[in-house]
C-alpha cells in the first residue's frame, strides 16, 4: 500500500467556525480539526460532481431543444389548457 503524503495548508476561519470545529473535536464527533476539513472537502467534492452532472443534463436538454426545430408562440391560456388535457388523458 502506497503512503499518502499530506500537505499542510493554512486556512482562516471565523471565530464561530473555529468554535464549532473545536466543539466537534471535544465532543468526540471528530478526532481532529484536519478530519473535519477533510470531511467537508469530501462533501464539497460530491456537491461539485452533482453540479457537473446537472450542468451536463441541462446542456443536453438545451442542445436537444435547439435541434428540435423552430419554436412556436404559445399563449399562456392555451398552454394551460393543453397541459390539463394531457393530464386528463393520463388519468
Amino acid at each position: 500500500m502506497k503512503a499518502t503524503t499530506m500537505r499542510t495548508l493554512t486556512i482562516s476561519l471565523t471565530p464561530q467556525q473555529a468554535a464549532m470545529m473545536q466543539t466537534a473535536v471535544d465532543n468526540g464527533g471528530y478526532a481532529s480539526h484536519s478530519e473535519i476539513v477533510r470531511d467537508a472537502l469530501r462533501l464539497w467534492e460530491e456537491r461539485e460532481e452533482v453540479r457537473q452532472m446537472d450542468l451536463a443534463r441541462l446542456k443536453k436538454a438545451y442542445d436537444e431543444g435547439m435541434a428540435s426545430g423552430d419554436g412556436r408562440e404559445v399563449k399562456a391560456d392555451a398552454l394551460l389548457a393543453e397541459l390539463k388535457a394531457e393530464a386528463r388523458l393520463r388519468g
